[in-house]
């Protein structure tokens, strides 16, 4: 039986994640009638992606994560979703997209306004062995309920990554009851994110909980439970989860001829180099760069809606703070701009730091909260450049 086709002034969003879920919400909040078609590969579960590295601290199963089925937000938005469905080619002569069912039969559906909201891919990590190493990733509910699975009470986990879900992993493995160790070849946690003193203060409360770190460090070859590290010492694991980045997912847009650099390209109005054709989330690539945080995505979505619905909204972004889920050390970033000229300046002791990035004429381009000094971060992103004015 053929799939019912999408009205010609129909928005199609491709993307059942947060992005995806709270543009069809922001949208049908304006719109009580224009048709929505929501399509995923998965499920459709709606959940909070943050969660997933949060979970044992919240004493939640991979089921209590799930807040609503396909089936329930469908219904309360009066949208069509679409789970189980893989999009397989965009034909944007057409306005319309190949489509792959759950039982392997291929549909088509038409678009007037397509939304790709299909996020990242975790980045792989190749050295020796690790084809067969069994190493983790998780990236969605689905990532998550094999994880959980594959956990057996008290496993020693192998975690490769100290960025922001790296360290949030292992402080949630912890409370789980796990060992963990972590591996990263930044001399220190959040690398990316924090300057050395506050670096050292989050693996000084990552040891203290209980892990064991080896920083300035990689792997270099796995044998089954086994893992070498490019000092020659080795490190016995029942289970490995890597969380060393995301890739954005381009490959589709590409295909279709859609412009593309580290993520989908998209104007301020979140508008690809196709004008029926929008992206937002972690696929995609803004004037600021890649955004994969929770904030701008929120912003986005609100954003996207409005222009939509009939009122063009550029997307305007305000300093976002970023909460590190880490009650080993509460922690809060904002990070000044990529490339941006400056220094931190620290203040404060023990695990109770406050860090200034401030450029050569003495202005604050962000900052880095921990311990209790993170309650400062609200009256502090006021003061800071937006990321998008």
């Amino acid at each position: 039986m053929a799939e019912p086709s999408s009205p010609p002034d129909g928005i199609v969003i491709v993307g059942s994640g947060l992005g995806g879920y709270t543009l069809a919400r922001e949208v049908r909040r304006r719109d009580d009638a224009v048709p929505i078609t929501l399509i995923t590969a998965d499920g459709g579960e709606s959940y909070s992606k943050p969660m997933l590295s949060a979970a044992f601290a919240q004493g939640k199963s991979p089921a209590d994560l799930v807040q609503k089925t396909a089936a329930l937000i469908a219904s309360d938005l009066s949208i069509r979703v679409m789970t189980r469905h893989q999009v397989e080619a965009i034909h944007r002569d057409r306005q319309r997209l190949a489509l792959r069912r759950p039982d392997g039969t291929g549909t088509e559906i038409g678009y007037g306004r397509l939304v790709l909201a299909i996020g990242a891919d975790p980045r792989p990590y190749r050295v020796e062995g690790s084809a067969a190493a069994g190493l983790f990733t998780v990236n969605d509910l689905d990532d998550y309920i094999v994880w959980r699975e594959a956990l057996a009470p008290a496993s020693r986990v192998l975690l490769i990554g100290a960025g922001l879900i790296g360290c949030e992993f292992a402080n949630d493995l912890l409370t789980g009851g796990h060992g963990v160790t972590l591996v990263d070849p930044a001399p220190w946690p959040l690398g990316r994110l924090l300057p050395e003193e506050l670096g050292t203060a989050m693996s000084t409360a990552l040891g203290g909980a209980g892990a064991t770190l080896h920083l300035g460090r990689s792997v270099t070859a796995f044998a089954p439970g086994l893992a070498t590290l490019d000092d020659g010492s080795q490190i016995r694991f029942d289970r490995a989860l890597t969380a060393i980045g995301l890739v954005p997912r381009t490959a589709m847009a590409a295909a279709a001829g859609l412009a593309v650099a580290r993520g989908i390209v998209v104007d301020r109005l979140l508008r690809s180099s196709d004008p029926a054709i929008f992206a937002l989330g972690d696929c995609v690539e803004t004037a600021s760069g890649p955004l994969p945080y929770i904030a701008p995505l929120l912003a986005e979505a609100k954003a996207l809606a409005a222009t939509l619905t009939g009122t063009e909204t550029p997307l305007v972004l305000p300093a976002l703070p970023i909460v590190v889920k880490t009650p080993a050390l509460p922690t809060t970033v904002c990070p000044p701009p990529p490339g941006a000229e400056g220094h931190w300046r620290v203040e404060g002791e023990g695990g109770d730091l406050k860090a200034l990035f401030v450029a050569p004429d003495g202005g604050p381009l962000g900052f880095a909260l921990c311990g209790k000094r993170a309650g400062e971060a609200r009256a502090l992103a006021a003061l800071m450049p937006p990321l998008l004015p």
